[in-house]
């Protein structure tokens, strides 16, 4: 059984059309149809459901998949660990960050990168969900993401920041000579939030249930830039994790608001997969984020309250 068959057939898996999972690995689609006969043979079992398009793995083709997944991971770790012995740390590192993580992570990859220069990383936007059901198919490297609400399963954290919560509001709106906001009162403003499929959202939502009320959402978006660009116009409220400010400040006519009446607070950190050894790549940014003190470098853009 060769390796490249396994690649092949996981992005089979992944891509769930033999076209795109030919164009993925490189490859033409017969060839990738013939890996897929070898295999089958060697199994002795067919993988895949098919006619004249792909239809889903069958139960010998789901076993399989677990079990390529954790060899490929495995033989990443290995060509890893050999390169590191040549010429120290390289190769590539691919993270996942939940949006609401996403204008600080720089921190974090810079911190890495000034540490190790030969290690590419790539950052993808991913929702909590998407993290963990990534990092358990091996397909990502680590995550970005809440730590203390919704379960966590086969990980190990870091935490990196407490993430608190601001109302983003026009400076001639009601909230005008405030410095603070309770939730109960953000609650009514003209809102633009982040979807529901969004622990971000799922978060702020449950916040609002607990003192009583249904937030008056007009704008929904899965996307962070879609967020600020409503913010930007000055029409429009919105509740931040104050990390946000870092990196966009408070736009122009808007206030930044603590909110208040509950405070709340939850836990973004680095995951990674839970075994031993990690990967030298995973395990090197672990030690990275466990040595920044981030969390110092967002308070100065909370505004006080009274």
């Amino acid at each position: 059984m060769q390796l490249r068959h396994l690649r092949y057939f996981v992005a089979l898996a992944d891509e769930r059309h033999f076209g795109r999972a030919a164009a993925a690995c490189h490859i033409s689609q017969s060839t990738l149809s013939a890996a897929l006969r070898l295999l089958e043979e060697e199994i002795g079992a067919p993988l895949v459901e098919r006619d004249q398009r792909f239809k889903g793995l069958t139960a010998e083709g789901g076993a399989l998949l677990d079990w390529a997944r954790r060899i490929l991971a495995e033989r990443r770790r290995l060509d890893q660990e050999v390169a590191a012995l040549r010429e120290g740390l390289s190769g590539e590192l691919e993270l996942g960050a939940v949006p609401a993580a996403l204008p600080t992570i720089g921190l974090l990859t810079t911190a890495f990168h000034r540490r190790y220069p030969n290690v590419r990383l790539t950052v993808v936007s991913r929702t909590s969900n998407e993290i963990q059901r990534a990092l358990d198919e091996f397909s990502l490297d680590a995550g970005i993401t809440y730590l203390d609400n919704e379960p966590l399963h086969g990980v190990r954290a870091t935490t990196l920041y407490e993430e608190r919560y601001i109302l983003l509001t026009p400076a001639d709106g009601p909230f005008a000579a405030r410095r603070s906001v309770h939730w109960a009162e953000a609650a009514d403003a003209s809102l633009c939030l982040l979807t529901p499929d969004m622990q971000n959202r799922r978060i702020i939502d449950g916040i609002f249930r607990e003192v009583g009320k249904t937030p008056r959402v007009l704008v929904e978006t899965n996307s962070v830039m879609t967020l600020c660009s409503h913010i930007r116009t000055g029409a429009w409220s919105s509740v931040f994790p104050h990390n946000f400010l870092w990196v966009f400040g408070t736009p122009p006519g808007m206030l930044a608001l603590p909110l208040a009446s509950p405070v709340r607070t939850h836990a973004i950190g680095l995951v990674v997969r839970r075994e031993e050894p990690l990967s030298p790549l995973v395990r090197a940014l672990e030690a990275v984020a466990a040595g920044l003190d981030m969390a110092s470098q967002l308070e100065p853009m909370v505004p006080p309250a009274l």
